[in-house]
């Protein structure tokens, strides 16, 4: 079973992001020009104003308050949102939020490296003819 109940493991086996936030657990789908990153905050969070390329989300679960270009609005499960590329935009995020966001950059996050002795190597089945 997963460790995140959820996200089914077909998101929680996707490479983690690396994003500096206490509390939060994401997952990173890297395309060619942009990512989407799966997020789950098991803490409340807030992110101070800042911008960048393009961001569209939608909210999974909870509650995250959003100020963009100096508007206040709250989007809960089932809203969507669009942060236009450039447009300063700050949160707070309710512990239990999760969303699916979209950025319009191949770059603006990392996939978190996991160290060589960590990685575990599938099991490898033999054939009869290769038991001895």
């Amino acid at each position: 079973m997963s460790k995140n109940p959820f996200f089914p493991a077909i998101i929680t086996r996707l490479p983690q992001a690396e994003i500096p936030v206490k509390g939060l657990r994401s997952y990173l789908l890297q395309g060619e020009e942009q990512q989407i990153v799966f997020m789950d905050f098991q803490s409340g969070a807030e992110i101070p104003e800042h911008s960048h390329r393009a961001q569209w989300g939608v909210v999974l679960d909870g509650e995250i308050e959003l100020t963009i270009d100096e508007k206040k609005r709250t989007f809960k499960k089932g809203d969507a949102y669009f942060i236009p590329e450039g447009v300063r935009h700050s949160a707070i995020i309710k512990k239990g939020y999760k969303d699916l966001t979209l950025f319009d950059q191949k770059d603006r996050y990392q996939a978190v490296k996991v160290p060589l002795h960590d990685v575990k190597k599938p099991a490898v089945r033999r054939g009869p003819e290769e038991e001895s």
